[in-house]
């Protein structure tokens, strides 16, 4: 008989869907939710009612998570909260006797880092993190080239990552503009890229330069422009909307979850991307060194007309390109919108012919013609790894010889390259890993000598 484990979820914004579809629906005959939490009660309530084999879960605050643990023997809790809290969730629940499962990032402080490793340790309970594009084809794809060892041992790596001007934008209207409560893109986005290159080339990072700023979004580089007036947020009737405004009428779940919420906590999810006090950065570069001896070039653009990435590995017998294009151009659909990430919803993006949405993976070895490596084609949301990924964590009997499954360590890992780069950022310097507090028990999952914080 399968067992079916119970299960507590905190935070019903966006991403949340995603669970509570699988706990409703593919997945639940291995799993039950019995409680739902969110600071704002009008998103728990709208995201039970898209969800109607849930409503007998119970309500909590997320104050209670502890209690709701204990009272509800709950296993584990899922983590969907804004990236700042995560690391006090997580040891919330480690200590409340149940396991974790938290979307990306792990956390976006030292300190954060830190205490996780130390619940882990005091409770010995399990911490996973969903990092979905690991389980995408052609990300798995390209770990099997290298893995096989067809282009020798790793040399370098250049990872491109561009953002296009629905999905970067949308990181400039809502929490994620704070750098305090998402740690930056090099904290909320890049840490998804960083895992993918630790898992690709099997290394850890070791030193990490940074340089950037913010250089397209904010008031002032709309007042460098002279773009004029602007409206202070994209649901609005005002005739100064344009195509960086955002209206939540348009969309039935983000007005369920936001703008028909408002009334509960002020939050608004769609702030004029030109605004003032935009704190986080949409240009970075890094140059990362890692451990075994690899190096890394490594940049994201916020402001991109097309949306992807560009990956080279250079080995000591070829190099591995690998071309991936998410969305050719914005372009507006027969509504006038645009879907705002299109590695989420593929399905609705509008295609360009001059820059057709695909994905290629390219093995050249020294001294040879180079050959197309098949990639498998799957259906779905990034990449085809989210039904894979949610398969994992609910099911997760599946022998999987690439590893994909990633655990706290691996978050730690993650991450660890966006803290070194921020205080980079803000130092004007290169910080190696082990200069950052993480405590012994963390530093010695990322691969530095432990040290005392």
């Amino acid at each position: 008989m399968t067992t079916r484990l119970r299960y507590a979820l905190i935070g019903t914004g966006s991403r949340a869907q995603m669970y509570l579809g699988a706990i409703a629906g593919a997945h639940a005959d291995r799993a039950e939710l019995v409680a739902v939490g969110d600071s704002n009660p009008g998103r728990v309530e709208w995201s039970l009612r898209a969800h109607p084999q849930l409503a007998g879960a119970a309500r909590f605050s997320p104050e209670d998570l502890a209690d709701v643990v204990r009272a509800h023997r709950v296993d584990r809790v899922i983590v969907t909260t804004p990236d700042a809290t995560h690391a006090d969730y997580i040891v919330t629940a480690l200590d409340a006797g149940a396991d974790v499962v938290v979307e990306k990032p792990l956390t976006t402080t030292e300190d954060g880092v830190r205490r996780i490793a130390e619940a882990v340790e005091r409770t010995g309970r399990d911490v996973r993190i969903t990092f979905n594009y690991r389980y995408a084809p052609r990300n798995s794809a390209l770990r099997e080239v290298i893995a096989s060892g067809e282009i020798g041992q790793v040399t370098s790596v250049h990872f491109e990552w561009v953002l296009d001007t629905a999905h970067g934008a949308d990181y400039f209207r809502r929490w994620h503009r704070d750098k305090g409560t998402s740690g930056g893109l090099l904290i909320h986005k890049s840490s998804h890229h960083f895992d993918l290159v630790n898992w690709w080339i099997g290394d850890v990072p070791s030193r990490v330069f940074a340089s950037g700023g913010l250089r397209f979004y904010g008031a002032d580089n709309a007042a460098a422009r002279h773009l004029g007036p602007r409206p202070e947020r994209g649901t609005t009737d005002s005739p100064l909307r344009d195509a960086f405004s955002l209206d939540l009428r348009e969309d039935p779940t983000l007005r369920g979850l936001y703008l028909d919420q408002e009334g509960f906590d002020g939050y608004l999810r769609d702030r004029d991307v030109f605004d003032p006090g935009i704190t986080i950065e949409d240009n970075l570069s890094l140059v990362v060194d890692y451990a075994g001896g690899p190096s890394m070039s490594y940049s994201l653009n916020a402001h991109s007309p097309w949306e992807g990435y560009t990956v080279a590995v250079n080995g000591t017998a070829g190099r591995a390109e690998l071309t991936v294009v998410e969305r050719g151009a914005v372009l507006l659909d027969a509504d006038g919108r645009a879907v705002v990430d299109p590695s989420a919803r593929p399905d609705g993006v509008v295609s360009e012919d001059a820059r057709p949405v695909g994905e290629r993976l390219v093995v050249q070895n020294h001294f040879a013609p180079a050959r197309e490596v098949p990639i498998p084609v799957v259906e779905g949301g990034h990449g085809g790894g989210d039904d894979q990924l949610l398969a994992d964590v609910f099911v997760g009997e599946i022998p999987d010889p690439l590893h994909r499954a990633a655990g706290w360590e691996d978050g730690v890992r993650a991450v660890v390259v966006g803290l070194a780069g921020n205080r980079s950022l803000a130092e004007g310097a290169a910080i190696r890993v082990g200069e950052l507090a993480l405590g012994a028990g963390a530093s010695a999952v990322a691969g530095v000598p432990a040290r005392v914080a």
